[in-house]
């Protein structure tokens, strides 16, 4: 993983990791490539011609998540929250409580990857941009093969391509916003201790997290079918305006809109209970 470049920044009482592979989730369902002999058209990209322009380094956005409110003298007495591990030795200790957040196998699955903390601090620092690292955090491939139909008129996305994504956007549908919160917030110095390793300092964390949401929020319902181009293997939006988007949300869009719905609201929700706790 990342080589540290400075310790880690402020060491608060409030934890965080649930927060973080919950909306990776939420975004990175929909970016695994297939095991197909050949490149796949649905996830292939086209290499643009080289151009000499002056290549600026995205600004990290800044925000502040609020803290939970401190427990009373009642509440201490009778829950404390167990002592954290090291950066290098929690993935069993997150495992397992996030394993407490969703029953669904393929979640299962998907924690048992190595390293999750840092994986999840790489991960949103590309979805913060809109950028997919796939291979950083691994999820379920999209059931089935990519689909089109043709007519006189064009070229289009088949919308029984939405029916692949099913499991996995039920695997994060299942999810309790609420409790992924408090999840985030209950790993937090931990979280906080893997963005530092990257540079980053707890408020730029923060915006990162948030800024991932919004790219998920901020992507457009399509209910209209969907025209697309194709050039050699790939297939490209024939909307301009749909083919500058984001990866994220040209992903999202291949769901569908009923499937973009739903992980919007799940965004939605993570996105109120974690600025009002």
């Amino acid at each position: 993983m990342n080589t540290p470049r400075k310790k880690p920044g402020s060491n608060r009482t409030v934890f965080i990791i649930g927060t973080l592979i919950a909306v990776s989730i939420i975004a990175g369902i929909l970016y695994k490539t297939q095991s197909t002999e050949g490149p796949d058209p649905e996830l292939t990209t086209f290499s643009e011609p080289e151009e000499v322009a002056v290549v600026q380094a995205p600004v990290v956005p800044e925000a502040e998540i609020p803290q939970e409110p401190e427990p009373t003298a009642v509440q201490s007495s009778v829950s404390k929250p167990p002592a954290l591990p090291g950066l290098n030795d929690s993935d069993s200790f997150i495992r397992e409580r996030l394993a407490l957040l969703n029953s669904k196998a393929d979640f299962g699955k998907w924690i048992q990857t190595d390293d999750l903390i840092r994986r999840t601090a790489s991960y949103f620092d590309g979805l913060s941009n809109g950028v997919l690292l796939n291979k950083v955090f691994p999820l379920t491939p999209p059931e089935g093969k990519f689909a089109t139909h043709a007519d006189d008129n064009g070229i289009w996305l088949n919308a029984g391509n939405y029916e692949r994504y099913d499991r996995t956007i039920g695997a994060v549908s299942a999810m309790d916003m609420t409790a992924v919160a408090k999840m985030f917030h209950f790993s937090r110095p931990l979280l906080e201790a893997a963005f530092a390793e990257m540079g980053y300092n707890s408020r730029q964390m923060d915006g990162i997290i948030l800024q991932s949401l919004d790219v998920i929020l901020a992507t457009p319902i399509i209910v209209e079918p969907i025209e697309l181009t194709r050039e050699s293997v790939v297939y490209k939006f024939a909307d301009p305006a749909l083919e500058s988007l984001l990866p994220l949300q040209k992903q999202l869009l291949r769901a569908g809109p009923e499937n973009t719905k739903r992980l919007q609201q799940q965004a939605s929700a993570l996105r109120e209970a974690l600025l009002n706790p």
